[in-house]
Parts: C-alpha cells; structure tokens; sequence
C-alpha cells in the first residue's frame, strides 16, 4: 500500500491511513495527507476482476462523458491518474491499485434508515442513467461477462448439480426445485434484450445502498460510486437490484418480504432521476425486480454447490441459505407484480 500511494500525485503527503470497512470485494483505505487532503485507495480484488484494463478503460470512459455534458451533476468519481498515466498502478504482488478524492461531507450507510433515503437512493442511480442518455454503450467492455444473463447463469446451475463436486446436491434439492421454476419468467428480460425490445444502456449493475454517497445531516444524494461493473445492461437491472438489496425487509438469514413503503419510496427517486425511460422500459421494471432476485438466487445456490469460492460465507450452509431466501422473495414478487407495475404507472403520471 504504501509502494502503491506514492505513484499518484496527490497534495502532500500521506500523514494518516486508516480502512475503510463494509466493501465485500475491494479493500478500501482513506488516506489523509499532511495538508488536510483527503483519498480513497482501493486495492482491487483480481479474483472478481482480473481485467485491470476494461474495469478502469470504462470508468475512464465514463468520466470523460460526463466532463463533456453541459450542466452536468457531479453523479459519480473520477479516479486519479498514477504516475504513467495508467489510472491503477500494480504492486510487486500482482495487486492493483486506483485512487480518488474522497467526497468530503459524505456518509456512506449499509441500509438506509428512511423511506426519504431510498429515494434519494432512487434519486442518484437514476441521475447516473440519465447522465449516460445516448452514451454508445457496446464502447464498453463486459468487466464480468455474462453477469446479468439470466439464462447463462442457469446454465452454470445445471452444470454444478451435475457435477456436485463438494457432494452437496442432496441438501440442496429443496432450492434447485424452486430455482427451475422461476426460470422462465427469469429468463423474459434477456430475451427482451436479445430483441432489441429494450434499449441497450451504459448501466451501474450494481446499485445496492451503499454504492450511494449521502450529504452527511440532510442526507441528500451526492454521487454513486463503484464503478467496476458498468457496462452495457438495462436499466431494469438498475432498478431490480436496487429493488432486491434495498426494499426487502429481513436480515440476513430472516425471511425477506418485499415492503411497499420502500419500493414506492425508491421508484419515486428512481423516475424523478431518470425521466427519459421508455413506455416498454417502464413496464419491465418490476420484471427487472424480480428477475434479480432470482438470478442471484441462482448465483448463491450455483456457489454452494461449487463449495462457495465466491461469495464469502461464515459457515457451509450460509450460500445456499441465502438462495433459498431469494427463491422465496423473487416467488412473492412474481405474486405481485401487477400491483408493482401499478405503482410504478402512478409514481410516473403521478395519478
């Protein structure tokens, strides 16, 4: 790490380092220097994103756009270039490293606390698309192919129960029973976008709550951060992430349950946001709820029956704890949709 600081030009020197916890992929670290400068070093984890090159070649794409649009809001980073003119720098490990200024006056929360906190929430991810309107998407590289193909990812289900490598599969029955029959609802959205059905944007697909950074005391939205996965997507993916990470109630290891109040509140923000969605992207918001919900189902049960070498677990029946939850929530949500799609006809027309 400190090999790494040095190569990016910062003002002053570093006088002060502390982590920054709650990131599940990349270690971050905030460095203050001796003038009072603030920056977030983050160490890249290059099991999740071993291409350095797309990840940050998008981001700096990205960037570039929005310094190009008149009137812009500052709706997201910008990374520091390294000595080079790289915007990452690699240490004698094989690990890389990127830098950017830390957003003063900011709080960046696990959950949000408030109905008004989703919407502000909704708020900054839909500024985000908005920003990007006309944005040449297919410029951007697949940081992680295939992410959001909801077809591929059962695909990789099926090959993991066959194969059953960690002798999992009998206790696992239960959620791959459940995981077969979401799947041709879940498998709708892609062949939306297989047909040009739906407009082809530069999207985050990764929208959870702590990818906002809040104003610290009025809690209004300042930008998104966590720029690794942006590439070419939908904005249903947007906003059924969101929808799954955020306005489910339940802990971990709870039941989830799917809570109007939240869901109104971060559709609200979402639309505000970004108000240049198309009639047929409208109506495939709640589809992108539910299809999320149980694409990650699918990913969760797909790694415990690999023997969990992605997601970090606690214990051996935590992933496929976490699937079986997920089945549930997108089942509820696949129960309600015309009521979600009726509230999402109210919050646009505001009638």
């Amino acid at each position: 790490m400190q090999e790494a600081i040095h190569r990016f030009a910062l003002d002053g020197e570093p006088a002060d380092c502390r982590e920054l916890k709650g990131g599940r992929i990349n270690r971050s670290f905030l460095i203050t220097t001796d003038r009072g400068a603030r920056y977030v070093l983050q160490r890249v984890n290059r099991y999740v994103f071993p291409n350095i090159r797309a990840i940050m070649g998008n981001a700096e794409k990205i960037g570039a756009w929005m310094e190009r649009q008149p009137d812009a809001l500052p709706v997201t980073i910008r990374y520091l270039p390294a000595r080079g003119g790289e915007l990452w720098t690699e240490d004698g490990e094989g690990g890389c490293w990127r830098c950017y200024r830390y957003v003063e006056n900011s709080v960046c929360l696990s959950a949000p606390e408030s109905p008004e906190d989703l919407r502000q929430s909704g708020l900054a991810f839909g500024r985000f698309l908005q920003a990007l309107e006309g944005f040449p998407a297919l410029e951007l590289e697949e940081t992680i192919p295939q992410f959001h193909d909801t077809p591929a990812r059962y695909r990789q289900l099926r090959a993991a129960a066959a194969e059953d490598r960690c002798a999992r599969r009998a206790r696992a029955e239960e959620a791959l029973a459940l995981a077969f029959a979401l799947e041709e609802r879940a498998s709708r959205l892609q062949a939306l976008r297989e047909s040009g059905a739906l407009p082809l944007r530069a999207a985050h697909n990764d929208t959870k709550f702590s990818n906002v950074l809040l104003e610290e005391g009025t809690r209004r939205a300042l930008c998104v951060i966590d720029l690794d996965t942006v590439m070419p997507g939908l904005s249903a993916y947007d906003f059924g992430d969101a929808i799954r990470s955020s306005a489910a109630s339940g802990q971990e290891d709870e039941p989830l349950s799917l809570d109007e109040e939240r869901f109104t509140a971060f559709t609200r923000g979402f639309l505000e946001g970004c108000p240049g969605l198309t009639p047929a992207e409208l109506e495939a918001l709640p589809l992108g709820a539910f299809t999320i919900t149980a694409e990650l189902g699918v990913r969760f049960l797909t790694d415990y029956l690999q023997g969990d070498p992605y997601f970090a677990v606690t214990d051996a029946e935590q992933n496929l704890r976490r699937a079986l939850r997920h089945f549930r929530l997108a089942g509820e949500i696949a129960r309600r949709l015309p009521e979600l799609a009726e509230i999402v006809r109210r919050e646009k027309t505001g009638i």
